[in-house]
């Protein structure tokens, strides 16, 4: 009887410190604000003083920042690009969340084996998976044949002209706006006819380099991966870096684009996004509002709870044996 209190004093008093804890790492991260502020400062002034430079006004005259489209190109935003952009965005950001969180937890606790029955049968046993895991593939999979729809519809309607560089001086253009968006002197676009070289860069390099390298390194981290001899060539270990690199890109990515979105004409730029209009109305705003309340949505109701019910419709769910009380001292 004299045991008890003991025994349970010290229990209290690691659940209170798992509780604070994440409240004191936040604590923790609340210099990042004022040093990305000082940061941002610092940037605008430096790249305000560089053009304050007369080599670099005749620089900015001769290189305005603008690119050059072939003939052949489309003028405008079709409604199935509008929507594949709300998609994939909607998509990717689940994608990031339970990476994020496959990468915090560690080990898991709940694991998902898929049945094999009906038309998914296989020869092989399936593989066990955290249901963590599942989640994030889960996601990836309706991003990949969303992403597959969107190169199909890309390349049979001509859009990827106005994704593709056609020509090296869209290497100096780009390093000329990238200098008027640092001193938030903007340059001059109309993204409804064409984007300007730093865009046009930015945009190549997520459709055609980051979303592909994201596959392919999730891929060979996935528990389909058992060729031996391509292990050998592609190391887990490589893959898992560049897998966290193009997470991190993605993530550098939607913030600036989202931030220059809402400073650079905020209803103009959603109207192209989210509803194939060029105009200063809020249509586009009230379809961008209607998908933040959806993902809101999504993101509160993913609880385990709920994650657990979808996942043990199309597989078995199982969770490792908690360990045993440690006795008092």
């Amino acid at each position: 009887m004299t045991q008890r209190p003991t025994m349970e004093r010290p229990m209290a008093s690691t659940d209170s410190g798992s509780a604070i804890a994440p409240t004191h790492r936040w604590l923790r991260l609340l210099w990042i604000v004022p040093a990305a502020l000082v940061l941002f400062a610092g940037v605008v002034l430096a790249a305000r003083g560089i053009r304050s430079l007369p080599e670099v006004q005749s620089f900015l005259a001769v290189y305005p920042g603008t690119t050059t489209l072939p003939d052949s190109a489309p003028v405008g935003i079709p409604a199935w690009l509008a929507w594949q952009h709300g998609l994939n965005a909607f998509f990717l950001f689940f994608i990031i969340r339970t990476g994020w969180q496959i990468r915090r937890t560690g080990r898991p606790t709940s694991f998902w084996k898929r049945t094999n029955t009906g038309l998914l049968r296989t020869k092989r046993p399936p593989t066990r998976i955290g249901l963590n895991v599942w989640l994030h593939l889960g996601w990836d999979t309706l991003w990949v044949l969303n992403g597959v729809l969107f190169y199909v519809l890309l390349f049979a309607t001509g859009q990827w002209l106005r994704l593709v560089p056609v020509t090296w001086s869209i290497v100096p253009n780009a390093a000329s706006a990238a200098l008027q968006y640092a001193s938030l002197d903007w340059p001059m676009e109309n993204g409804w006819i064409n984007y300007n070289a730093l865009q046009t860069i930015s945009y190549f390099l997520v459709v055609f380099v980051a979303a592909p390298l994201a596959l392919l390194t999730g891929l060979r981290l996935s528990p389909s991966w058992t060729s031996r001899r391509m292990s050998a060539l592609f190391p887990i270990r490589v893959a898992r870096a560049l897998h966290v690199a193009v997470m991190l890109f993605f993530v550098a990515f939607i913030s600036v684009h989202v931030f220059l979105v809402f400073t650079t004409g905020a209803l103009r730029n959603l109207n192209h996004m989210y509803a194939a209009q060029d105009g200063e109305g809020w249509h586009g705003f009230a379809i961008f509002a209607g998908a933040l309340v959806v993902t809101i949505v999504v993101w509160a109701a993913a609880r385990p709870r709920v994650v657990r019910a979808i996942a043990a419709l199309t597989g078995t769910i199982t969770d490792r044996p908690a360990p045993p009380p440690q006795p008092a001292p």
